[in-house]
């Protein structure tokens, strides 16, 4: 089960949410996801940022999160949150009619494991809008600071698992580090879990994309 890395670094990463970028990411997802009402779970929610704009368009809005830190922010926020890992969710079987989760496959240590219980907490036909960096341009092999510029692309692109090689000393993934999974793996995860595709997005107008958004179905 993955670690709360985002202990001690919750405000540092709650700019970010809020950041012009940001803000970009909440809206490429809002327009995979669409407005409720319904039960929306936002899976790795830090400091729910994002569940404030998903209770804006009419969803009720679950927070999980193992980061109590992030927490903190989310609560302060008056999102409904709980504890809990997104590989092992608290939350009872085919509970939720949508779900999100941005920036985590790169964060939790068994993306299987959270794509898997995401599906089960899914009531059939639900969709899950997921957003994160982009596999083939962000990872190991590439230097790619704030997706600014071309990527400069390096060896270890197959290699899976944690690294802490950061290219931006005061960036996320010099502090919390991040797990790589190549594209093909990303994708297969989803599908393996159940999920059938229904849109992909490379957003922004970036020459390479910095991230990938997908819109599945339960």
């Amino acid at each position: 089960m993955s670690k709360a890395r985002y202990d001690g670094h919750a405000e540092w990463y709650d700019e970010f949410a809020t950041s012009e970028l940001g803000r970009g990411d909440r809206k490429t997802v809002i327009g995979l996801l669409g407005p409720g009402p319904g039960a929306l779970v936002d899976v790795g929610c830090g400091g729910g940022s994002h569940a404030v704009a998903f209770t804006e368009l009419g969803w009720s809005v679950t927070g999980i999160d193992n980061s109590e830190d992030q927490l903190r922010l989310a609560r302060a926020r008056g999102v409904d949150v709980r504890t809990g890992s997104a590989e092992a969710l608290p939350l009872e079987d085919a509970s939720f009619d949508a779900a999100v989760s941005m920036w985590t496959h790169t964060d939790v240590d068994d993306f299987s494991a959270q794509a898997g219980e995401i599906a089960r907490v899914l009531r059939p036909g639900a969709p899950f809008v997921y957003l994160g960096a982009h596999p083939c341009f962000v990872g190991p092999h590439s230097r790619f600071v704030a997706g600014e510029g071309l990527p400069e692309l390096e060896r270890d692109y197959r290699i899976t698992g944690r690294y802490d090689k950061a290219h931006d000393p005061d960036g996320i993934r010099a502090r919390v580090g991040a797990t790589h999974l190549p594209l093909a793996l990303f994708l297969q995860t989803f599908v393996d879990a159940g999920f059938r595709l229904d849109r992909i997005e490379e957003p922004g107008d970036r020459e390479y994309p910095y991230t990938l958004a997908l819109r599945w179905r339960r």
